[in-house]
């Protein structure tokens, strides 16, 4: 298969030749077996064998207590990194770099849009037009489904018409509904808008080494020294053009007013990206990010996936034989928490949020299949990232349940002859003792969540910063309803080849 053609599969239906299309679909399955597997064989082996998964259960919860203290760790440095880049002067920064001619360098901020209200649109335009760098040298792309109607494509070039004198380029652009090959979302849109954006800067005469492109939701709000923060780290980069740039995401838009879950979920979400931003060698490209222009035209950005953010890393790490890598900017982008009319529908859209974030599993076929394609990569990386992969989806669809839910099974199921035994005595007493030590990754979370909060708006009470505290309490709770549960409906229906299509959040104000 030429390398072209496995970098375009989207699931295992693209593929024609027989055998290796089961070796794909077998590829899918393994998630969800792995995940159910766990859990079906807790569930069996309590009533077999009780003794035998007591220890595994304890095992298992010293191993993840060692996991939160780990994590802990690189949570509170990532946080120190990310509150000494919010506060330093990047422009000055860039005039500090020898060799190098800052002022080169422009960005390309693609803006993809459905049915989001004006009003959303123009916060995050606003952000742009407060950033420190010069706009003369950004340009945005303004792109909006077509499927969306008249009356949002109008909106979209009204927008144009009020801001094109702010930017270098502002262009609105039409995403045509039901092209061919695409899946109807955020990566068709994304990829058509960057067409757009390599016609204008083939126009202008731009060398795509001088262009960065920032592929933004459209709630993202760029804090004003974004774009000079990421033009350092571009300049800086021993091999810029081998290398995705991503901020840690943060979900400040609309904290003050989300419910206690959403915030608790979307904080969740922001931690674990911090963890991430330190453990760079297992990062990959997550929602807002930015690509070298180069590599954006050269790769070709995915229009048939879900989970573009993460499946343009992997395309172009297979592209360029495993020279590719994601450099951490501790610097933030915020955008907004899960917010709809009622506390009932925040929750379905919640759960169907998470589910798409979870369809990331996606990617283990993928890479699986790429690697076997691929004879280029060294053997220690190919290793490296899928035990990443699986162990990180596995992890989200089974931990919580096992730490919270489950631990207790071979006392109810294992009989008599094994609530006996000393260890059926010190099963719930070791696992308790453990969990009580894990708090104290949950009191990091919620004093760290409480130190990023943006400036309390007129008439929200001071009490409020101390509910978003407490609310942490909820955690264990969360992590099941919203992580366990919908990565587990995910990985179901991967293994099942009942595959997913793209669903939009909804957002308002």
């Amino acid at each position: 298969m030429e390398k072209t053609d496995y970098l375009d599969i989207s699931d295992a239906r693209d593929i024609k030749n027989k055998k290796e299309r089961r070796l794909y679909r077998l590829f899918e399955m393994l998630p969800g077996l792995l995940s159910f597997g766990t859990l079906i064989g807790v569930l069996v082996f309590s009533w077999l064998i009780p003794g035998w998964v007591a220890i595994f259960i304890i095992a298992f919860c010293f191993y993840y207590l060692f996991r939160i203290f780990y994590f802990s760790l690189h949570q509170i440095v990532g946080y120190a990194k990310v509150r000494n880049h919010m506060k330093k002067d990047w422009l000055a920064e860039l005039k500090k770099i020898r060799g190098k001619n800052w002022q080169n360098i422009y960005h390309v901020v693609l803006l993809p849009t459905y049915k989001e209200s004006e009003k959303i649109i123009k916060e995050s335009l606003d952000s742009l037009v407060d950033s420190k760098y010069p706009k003369e040298k950004i340009i945005v792309v303004l792109s909006v489904e077509e499927r969306a109607g008249r009356e949002y494509q109008e909106a979209a070039y009204r927008l144009a018409q009020q801001y094109s004198n702010t930017f270098f380029k502002f262009i609105a652009v039409t995403h045509p509904a039901s092209t061919p090959g695409e899946m109807a979302g955020k990566g068709s849109n994304s990829a058509f808008a960057g067409q757009e954006a390599q016609k204008l800067i083939d126009g202008l005469g731009l060398s795509y080494e001088n262009v960065l492109i920032s592929n933004f939701d459209i709630d993202t709000k760029a804090y004003p020294q974004y774009f000079a923060c990421l033009t350092w780290y571009y300049l800086t980069e021993k091999n810029p053009l081998r290398a995705s740039y991503q901020p840690v995401p943060v979900y400040n838009n609309n904290i003050w007013k989300a419910t206690f879950f959403a915030r608790v979920v979307s904080s969740s979400n922001t931690f674990w990206q911090m963890i991430q931003q330190e453990r760079s060698e297992k990062l990959t490209t997550y929602s807002s990010h930015a690509i070298p222009a180069k590599v954006f035209f050269e790769v070709g950005y995915p229009h048939n996936v879900v989970c573009d953010d993460s499946r343009i890393f992997w395309r172009a790490y297979l592209h360029y034989d495993g020279d590719y890598r994601v450099v951490p900017m501790y610097y933030m982008l915020s955008m907004d928490a899960v917010d709809t009319t009622n506390s009932f529908k925040t929750i379905i859209n919640q759960y169907k949020q998470q589910k798409r974030w979870a369809w990331g599993c996606a990617e283990i076929p993928y890479v699986m299949f790429g690697f076997l394609q691929n004879k280029n990569i060294p053997f220690s990386q190919k290793a490296s990232h899928i035990y990443t992969l699986v162990d990180g989806y596995w992890s989200w669809a089974t931990a919580s349940l096992l730490l919270f839910a489950l631990g207790w099974l071979p006392i109810f199921l294992g009989g008599s002859r094994f609530n006996v035994t000393v260890l059926s005595f010190n099963l719930p007493i070791l696992t308790s003792k453990i969990m009580t030590f894990s708090l104290v990754g949950m009191l990091i979370s919620a004093m760290l969540s409480t130190m990023i909060l943006p400036p309390l708006p007129e008439g929200v009470s001071r009490f409020k910063k101390f509910a978003i505290f407490l609310q942490w309490i909820f955690l264990p709770i969360t992590l099941i309803i919203f992580g366990a549960f919908p990565a587990l409906d995910a990985q179901a229906r991967l293994m099942l080849g009942r595959y997913m299509g793209f669903w939009v959040t909804e957002k308002r104000r």
